[in-house]
């Protein structure tokens, strides 16, 4: 039994369910690997990098939960074929997909050139597309099943990371289509966007960009950043039979950055505490000293 994450919700919820969460091996991925496993599914961790997998898997162990681990290039339509037949020889089955791999670089647009652009799309749109397709194709389409994209909260635009709006954006219409393409399959998509969370992902953008994310907290009505476990358990939520009658979707995670308004200042408070069962994140140095 899974003893250190304490979910919100009860710790069968999704007993013997197989789960693919790609980019697995660190932040969100990591987080949501935990909670599932909270919840009675086997988590499947998919990533790049086999020893970060190996990392998150060794934890889930310790807590006497049996993850799967499959190193797959997702931007590699190919591969990620081969991957999502090789879990199904593994596992039997695939319940659910959460499509979190992603990343990018900070810059304006004028500044981006054609590689750049051509790498944040194969990363953030192309593999998510390639992920959905393969496990629909190789199991879903006969035996049902959940998807739940990771985006990133697009409406107005989204300045000096365009290529990755672009795709993010790309990402929600491509959810909204499959929702009706899979629906008579029993095949529900959704997405989770979640705004500034404070991850260990944060660690990889320059100095200036930091203190960006640093500045926003007092811009946001909640005025400080999400945990992962708050997204974590939006994504548990729409995979869980209680979100039964809902798909096509996007469900914004943001501590209130959609309806931020510059005509109505929040005042500073704490009201807002973080809900955290997790516990475990591991965050940049530049979060942990502000």
């Amino acid at each position: 039994m899974h003893v250190h994450y304490r979910s919100a919700f009860r710790s069968d919820l999704l007993c013997n369910q197989v789960v693919v969460v790609t980019g697995g091996g660190s932040g969100i991925g990591r987080c949501t690997a935990h909670e599932l496993a909270a919840l009675g599914a086997r988590p499947v961790l998919v990533g790049r990098t086999l020893e970060k997998l190996k990392r998150v898997q060794g934890e889930l162990a310790e807590a006497g939960c049996d993850a799967g681990v499959r190193v797959i290039d997702i931007r590699d339509g190919a591969a990620v074929r081969e991957g999502v037949a090789g879990i199904l020889s593994e596992h039997g089955r695939i319940d659910g997909l959460v499509n979190n791999a992603g990343g990018q670089f900070t810059s304006p647009l004028r500044d981006i050139s054609d590689n750049g652009w051509n790498a944040v799309i194969r990363n953030n749109l192309n593999g998510g597309f390639s992920m959905m397709r393969e496990v629909f194709l190789q199991w879903m389409e006969a035996h049902c099943g959940v998807i739940v994209n990771i985006v990133a909260p697009v409406d107005f635009g989204f300045p000096n990371m365009g290529h990755s709006g672009a795709a993010r954006a790309g990402m929600i219409n491509l959810t909204q289509t499959a929702a009706l393409e899979w629906v008579h399959r029993g095949v529900r998509v959704n997405a989770v966007a979640p705004g500034t969370i404070a991850t260990s992902g944060m660690a990889t953008y320059p100095e200036e960009q930091q203190k960006r994310f640093l500045s926003r907290r007092d811009h946001l009505p909640f005025r400080r950043m999400g945990t992962e476990a708050e997204v974590s358990a939006a994504i548990c939520f729409l995979l869980s039979p209680a979100a039964s009658y809902i798909t096509g979707e996007c469900l914004q995670v943001d501590g209130g950055l959609r309806i931020a308004k510059h005509i109505w200042p929040v005042p500073d408070h704490q009201a807002m505490p973080p809900y955290d069962p997790f516990g475990r994140s591991v965050l940049p140095d530049f979060l942990t000293k502000s």
